[in-house]
């Protein structure tokens, strides 16, 4: 049934990873230029905020669409996973593939921020992580708890037919 404890952990996992598409994950600000790197789910933009520099104001941005897709993807299979719950095999198998797109998501995201927006500005310090990026690291928890309270409802329906 859908008020199941499974079907809440994966309601707020999808509301996780759509939390994410509006949430900055990592940014970097070069002090000595006032050059500020954002890296959000659907671009990694560059801003120079100092007044002084003749270029001010200006921005560049780079795609990183495929962290908007691959989170929507998520939200996707976790919706689907709900509405599965007279098949818990199909559950259970939703669930893994959902831990493989959100391993996805993790790894995009942290590639994006090393390799792709920490190049773009001078500095020493590597960024800092924000609220968005955690988002795919409580993702993959709550899918975790979805999964075993999945695995035990099925166990609990085995463990009856075998009485029978």
């Amino acid at each position: 049934m859908i008020q199941r404890i499974q079907s809440v952990f994966l309601f707020l996992l999808a509301a996780a990873v759509i939390s994410m598409l509006f949430l900055p994950l990592w940014s970097k600000t070069d002090a000595a230029t006032g050059e500020t790197v954002i890296l959000t789910a659907w671009e990694v933009k560059s801003e120079i905020l100092n007044a002084d520099a003749a270029s001010a104001g200006s921005t560049t941005s780079k795609s990183a669409i495929a962290i908007g897709l691959l989170a929507i993807a998520a939200a996707v299979v976790a919706l689907v996973e709900i509405f599965q719950f007279r098949n818990r095999l199909n559950q259970m198998k939703l669930g893994l593939l959902n831990s493989l797109v959100l391993a996805a998501l993790l790894g995009t995201s942290f590639y994006y921020a090393a390799y792709v927006a920490n190049p773009l500005i001078a500095g020493t310090d590597n960024g800092s992580y924000q609220a968005g990026f955690y988002m795919p690291m409580l993702a993959l928890l709550l899918n975790a708890l979805a999964n075993r309270f999945i695995k035990r409802d099925e166990d609990l329906v085995r463990s009856a037919d075998r009485l029978r």
